[in-house]
């Protein structure tokens, strides 16, 4: 699963797209879109680019049932590692980005489906990861052999 700034950085960029598309192709029978990724990448989406991003990333996913929307025990776990943070890093939960929240959501829906995440936002999953076991990688992975 891909997180929501490497579809953003191959849109803006060429060399992006070709590693995003190279990325596809080696793992498109295995490749999940997270339903926090599309509420991101629609919020930010000018008027004249959606039905491009409908098109092109959404419903390829849509077409095979490989959307991943949290559940609640998604929510209900994300919660959990707020409070904890909060207790233990003195995470002030009035001053938490949204963006953090969904990045929470994400991991915990990573971790129900046993997905893997791919993401350059390595900090704060990390942080996240240290109270919500689930796996995430840099990109772009190379298919095993």
């Amino acid at each position: 699963m891909l997180d929501t700034s490497l579809f953003i950085r191959a849109f803006r960029d060429p060399r992006a797209n070709v590693e995003l598309q190279r990325f596809h192709g080696a793992f498109a029978p295995f490749e999940y879109l997270s339903a926090v990724v599309v509420q991101e990448l629609r919020a930010g989406t000018r008027p004249e680019h959606v039905s491009r991003l409908e098109r092109q990333v959404f419903e390829p996913f849509e077409r095979v049932s490989r959307v991943v929307t949290p559940t609640y025990a998604a929510w209900k776990r994300g919660g959990e590692v707020l409070a904890a943070l909060a207790r233990t890093e003195g995470l002030e939960l009035g001053r938490i980005p949204r963006s953090f929240v969904n990045d929470l959501l994400l991991a915990a829906s990573c971790r129900e489906a046993g997905i893997t995440l791919i993401t350059e936002n390595r900090a704060d999953f990390a942080r996240i990861r240290r109270l919500l076991a689930f796996d995430f990688v840099a990109p772009w992975p190379r298919p095993s052999s």
